[in-house]
């Protein structure tokens, strides 16, 4: 006895109601074994898998790959037979038995529609093809795998007489562009500037730096104590915090704090949840593991949802300030520059050489007056120079 059962998009977090098809793993007429990843689909968050609920044939593929779709849409077809979604352990008359305890099946030559496509228009061969490093399920090339070595690879020599390339977004890059442009035309933003002495805490982090990571097994960065004192700065200046609901101000309780992180493809923004309530050392290890995590492709739905404030930490790349926009829903944006040696007047015209860092408050002024900015922003200075 054998049952068609409709696959279709699951909720993949509270805020989130669609997302794209990135590639398929399966072809129609594979056979799909319980909990397999079935397919790649991207949110404006981040990447998932989604693994078959049920074991048996996949006979319909009903969503292409670049395709949005609603929370809840029809994505394929399976057919499964009496049992299948038991215990697919056990091999079966008509499949080869598991290969011995050392060997691994090759996947090479084996590639998705997609991947095909792309490679076909950017004029990779199969040889090229099968040469790229594969970091998708079962070993197989994704759509992913293709564009990183696309970025990297060196620009053909095809025609002297070319002026230009043209390079398709990527999801994330699209996504990325949607957001910033409805986020920049909905919410008037201003931007503020100031300056922090850290030269204290640069030199309590280099001291202790060796030791705290063999105590604790992670860094101890200027992240973690620029984290907390937005934590701190909330306290005194709560609508920082907030979220704007056509004319209701929605102050939350909570600080979740999202920490830009820059992939291959664009910026991912892990959140650490609840950082109000959280100690420097415990930001300092979810810095470390959210941010591994975003860099290797492994965060989760519920690790990138639910922000209330960011900070994005620009000055990594030596750039001394800029001006960040907001992420909707939030109204608040903190932007740090690089950490620079300059000579300083300290109070009775004394003189000295200072390590000095920018932070840049862009905020919506729909929600935020600019005095109200400027304690906030002041607030952080003066946690970050008496941190230590």
């Amino acid at each position: 006895m054998s049952d068609e059962v409709e696959i279709k998009l699951p909720k993949l977090g509270e805020s989130i109601v669609s997302a794209t098809i990135v590639q398929w793993f399966k072809k129609e007429g594979d056979t799909v074994k319980l909990d397999e990843p079935l397919l790649e689909v991207s949110t404006d968050k981040v990447n998932s898998e989604i693994p078959a609920p049920v074991a048996g044939t996949l006979t319909k593929i009903l969503a292409k790959p670049d395709e949005e779709l609603d929370v809840g849409a029809p994505l394929a077809v399976i057919l499964t037979k009496e049992g299948a979604a038991l215990d697919e352990t056990a091999p079966k008359a008509e499949e080869k038995a598991p290969e011995s305890e050392g060997s691994t099946p090759s996947k090479k030559g084996f590639f998705t529609p997609v991947v095909l496509k792309i490679a076909q228009e950017k004029g990779v061969d199969l040889n090229e093809l099968e040469g790229i490093p594969a970091t998708g399920a079962g070993g197989r090339l994704s759509k992913r795998d293709l564009e990183k070595y696309l970025n990297n690879r060196a620009p053909s020599k095809t025609s002297s007489s070319s002026k230009e390339e043209r390079v398709k977004m990527s999801t994330m890059r699209k996504m990325i562009a949607d957001a910033m442009v409805g986020s920049y035309f909905e919410a008037p933003h201003a931007t503020l500037f100031n300056e922090v002495d850290v030269t204290n805490l640069v030199k309590h982090i280099k001291e202790t730096k060796e030791s705290f990571f063999k105590e604790h097994g992670y860094k101890l960065t200027i992240t973690s104590y620029i984290a907390k004192a937005i934590a701190e700065g909330v306290k005194a200046f709560p609508m920082i915090n907030a979220s704007l609901e056509e004319d209701t101000i929605v102050i939350k309780k909570d600080v979740n704090l999202g920490i830009a992180v820059s992939v291959e493809q664009g910026i991912l923004v892990p959140v650490i949840g609840n950082c109000n309530a959280k100690g420097v050392k415990e930001i300092a290890k979810e810095v470390a593991t959210l941010s591994k995590k975003a860099r290797e492709g492994a965060l989760s739905p519920d690790q990138v949802k639910e922000g209330t404030i960011t900070m994005t930490n620009f000055g990594m790349s030596g750039t001394l300030m800029g001006t960040p926009i907001i992420r909707q829903p939030e109204v608040a944006i903190l932007g740090i520059g690089a950490i620079q040696k300059r000579v300083m007047v300290l109070e009775e015209d004394l003189v000295a050489i200072r390590s000095m860092m920018n932070l840049s408050l862009s905020f919506d002024h729909r929600v935020i007056d600019g005095m109200y900015g400027c304690g906030f922003l002041a607030k952080i200075k003066e946690y970050l120079e008496k941190a230590i």
